[in-house]
Formats: C-alpha cells, sequence, structure tokens
C-alpha cells in the first residue's frame, strides 16, 4: 500500500510537472504570434512593392486583381490589370462588357474561365443591387437607383462565382479592412517553414491547421491599434514575404525578417517545407495546325462552351497523338483532302498544367470547292464539330487582330504578320 502511495505522488508529480513544462511552452508560443505579426507589419512598410493595385481600396479594382493573379506571375498581370481598369473600370461596365471584348482584354492570361465567371460575378452584384434598390426606392416613393456596389461581407463575396475562401479573404482584408484569413501558396510555404508543420498541408488536419494559424495571426494584427490598416497590410505581408523571401527554391534567409521565429531554419530543415505532392510526369502532346488562306481571307474557327479555351478562336488543327504523320497526311485527316503546297509557318513550344505542348502550323491554300465544314473533322465532340460549322468563318487579317486566340494560336497570327 505504501509503495502504491509512493508511486501515485512520484506520478502526480511528474505529471504536473510535465503540465506546467507545457503550459510554458505554449505561453511562449502565444507570446511569439503577436512578436510576428509586428515584426511583419514593420517589415511590409518598408519592404512592399509598389504594385498598382496596391494604390487603391477599391473592392473591385483589387478583386480583378486576385482573379488575375492567380496561377499568374505578378509581372505578367501589371500590364494586363491597368488595361483592364482602363477599359472597364466599375462593376457594371464589366456586367455590361461583350463577351468576346472581354476574353480579348483576357486574352494570354489563360484559364479563360476565371473571366466568365467574373462577368457573371458582376451581372449577379448588379441584378441583386438593382432589385434591392428597388424595393428601397419604392418604399419610399422614390424612383432613383443605385449604382452597382461591390458587396461587402465575406459571405456575401464568397457567394459569388469564382471566389473561394481565399479570394473572399484577400478581398474582405485588402479592401475592407476584415478581420479574414488568407491561404495561398505563399501563406502556405511561410506557414509550414515558420511552424513547422511537416503534414502535406493539402491533408484536410493539415489545411485545418494552417487555416486555423492564418486566423490567429489575422487577429492579433487586428489588436494593433496603432495602424490604419493592420489587417489588410499583415494579410500582403505574407503574400510578400512568401513571394520575395520565402521562395519555393533558394529562399533568402539571410534577410528573411522571422529567422530567429523558424523553426525550419533553426532546424537547418528550410527545403522541407512545404510537404507537398510530387508533380506528375508531363505529357507531351503535339498538334499540328494550318492556315488556309482564299483571296487574302484566312479560315479560323470558335471553340464552343464547355471545352478547354471556350469561346476563343483558333486555326484549324488536328492532334497528332504520338502518330509519326507528317504536314500533308495530317491535312487529308483534318480537311479530307490533300494540299498542293504545305510550308512550314512556325513551331510553338507552351506549357499548361502538366502538358507539354508543341504545335506546328503550316500554311496551306484552300482547294476549288472547299466547304468551312471540312475544317471541323478534328472537332472533339459532334457537338463541337456542329459548333465549329456554325462559328468557322473566312476573315481578313485586320479582322483577326479583333478577336481572342488561345496564347499558341495568338503566336501563330503574330507569324503571320512577320510573313506577310
Amino acid at each position: 500500500k505504501d509503495l502504491f502511495i509512493s508511486a501515485f505522488f512520484a506520478f502526480s508529480r511528474g505529471y504536473y510537472k510535465m503540465s506546467a513544462m507545457s503550459r510554458a511552452a505554449n505561453r511562449k508560443l502565444e507570446a511569439r504570434n503577436p512578436q510576428l505579426v509586428g515584426i511583419l507589419l514593420a517589415w511590409f512598410a518598408k519592404n512592399a512593392r509598389d504594385l498598382p493595385w496596391r494604390r487603391t481600396r477599391d473592392p473591385y479594382a483589387i478583386w480583378v486583381s486576385e482573379i488575375m493573379l492567380q496561377q499568374t506571375q505578378v509581372k505578367t498581370v501589371i500590364p494586363y490589370w491597368e488595361r483592364w481598369m482602363s477599359e472597364l473600370p466599375t462593376i457594371e461596365s464589366l456586367a455590361n462588357a461583350n463577351p468576346e471584348r472581354i476574353h480579348k482584354l483576357w486574352e494570354g492570361l489563360g484559364y479563360y474561365t476565371r473571366v466568365r465567371n467574373m462577368q457573371k460575378a458582376a451581372q449577379e452584384i448588379c441584378r441583386g443591387r438593382r432589385e434591392e434598390s428597388q424595393i428601397n426606392s419604392a418604399q419610399a416613393g422614390e424612383t432613383k437607383s443605385n449604382a452597382c456596389q461591390f458587396p461587402d461581407t465575406f459571405d456575401e463575396v464568397l457567394a459569388l462565382p469564382g471566389i473561394g475562401r481565399y479570394t473572399a479573404g484577400a478581398i474582405c482584408s485588402i479592401a475592407f479592412n476584415q478581420l479574414t484569413p488568407i491561404l495561398d501558396g505563399n501563406v502556405i510555404r511561410v506557414l509550414t517553414r515558420v511552424f513547422g508543420i511537416s503534414e502535406n498541408p493539402r491533408d484536410k488536419n493539415a489545411n485545418a491547421r494552417l487555416w486555423s494559424l492564418a486566423e490567429e495571426l489575422v487577429t492579433h494584427a487586428s489588436r494593433n491599434t496603432k495602424h490604419a490598416s493592420p489587417c489588410s497590410h499583415f494579410n500582403q505581408s505574407m503574400m510578400e514575404l512568401g513571394a520575395l523571401i520565402c521562395t519555393p527554391r533558394e529562399p533568402k534567409c539571410a534577410v528573411c525578417p522571422i529567422t530567429e521565429h523558424c523553426f525550419a531554419f533553426q532546424n537547418n530543415r528550410v527545403n522541407e517545407f512545404p510537404n507537398l505532392e510530387k508533380r506528375p510526369v508531363a505529357t507531351a502532346r503535339r498538334f499540328a495546325a494550318f492556315v488556309m488562306e482564299n483571296r487574302g481571307s484566312f479560315l479560323v474557327r470558335q471553340r464552343p462552351a464547355g471545352v478547354v479555351n471556350a469561346h476563343l478562336w483558333e486555326f484549324p488543327n488536328i492532334e497528332l497523338n504520338g502518330e509519326p504523320q507528317d504536314a500533308s497526311a495530317a491535312a487529308k485527316k483534318l480537311f479530307v483532302f490533300i494540299p498542293k503546297e504545305v510550308r512550314s509557318l512556325c513551331t510553338i513550344k507552351h506549357s499548361i498544367t502538366r502538358y507539354r505542348i508543341t504545335v506546328e502550323a503550316f500554311c496551306i491554300g484552300a482547294p476549288p470547292g472547299f466547304k468551312v465544314g471540312q475544317s471541323c473533322r478534328s472537332a472533339p465532340s459532334s457537338r463541337h464539330a456542329r459548333s465549329a460549322r456554325d462559328e468557322s468563318q473566312w476573315l481578313a487579317l485586320s479582322e483577326l487582330h479583333k478577336l481572342s486566340f488561345p496564347s499558341a494560336h495568338k503566336k501563330i497570327l503574330k507569324a503571320i504578320d512577320t510573313k506577310t
């Protein structure tokens, strides 16, 4: 019995000692987070890039920048954003724009579903605000209607087409200084390294922990009463640190302001975080595209809804599926005739997600009696073929420049300019 009592008290002392150590460690971590926030706010104030969308608090302008920046580098986005804001400066102008115009403004950015969702969202905003205004005006006995206004609550922003949790949080924090966390690739990299999160950040539990950390940190920022826009600037500081310092390869730890608080740096394990899955091996795809000319006009076709690069224009083309076909054989398969002359125009290599694509473009002439419908044999579906027959057109070079093309076919058009 005495032995049991002694063992019990020994265990109790050890348990409470461990609990005290754990509580001390938690207090240390809790004390570290406000320090991290303060350091990053100060660092951002001195090192933030002068980006055009940072000179405004217009939620529409910030929304446009956030959508453009998805999977696209900042230096690429800047001229697109400036041109967009010049031509479509308001939500209402986007809602009412011709689809061809928005595709042309987006031409070269890729992932065109983004811009179509933006227009859908703009139309929803204007329709909702118009209906709300009409109800309010009727109740007040007025006829005046309000202009379209971007919603200013997280739930309303999140409900818009094409906007997920990250984008809604970014817009609400940057435009309205709201306490909304963000978690993009840059922020994930910073958080996994600083807090030593070794699990795959895409796993459910690890992802939930990262969101929780992001929320905890921006909450600390919100308590900084000396800063005019603490939530906005803190979230941007996390993204900026990931973009400029805490980069995927060769991070600049020597100039990082938070190495003292970084688990990965302190343990010489920076390159181990984040623990992402290996990318799948790239798949090679090869296409033959044909520039068919007839009396100064060129044959092009518009891609239908529901396929990659929907609504954009392209030169008739066919995927070669790894077969060692020459241009004449590909043209016969596509047009059901063998062209008298095939001249090489250009070869374009580019990447889309996991595909490494080669497009070889050739110039051919249209034979007597050629019908436009013959350019549709390479369509991925019968619906696509019917649409292509309806949308294929002979257009002059000046008219082609008014259309929006996928990046590879835009380069083909540029090569035509050089040749003519």
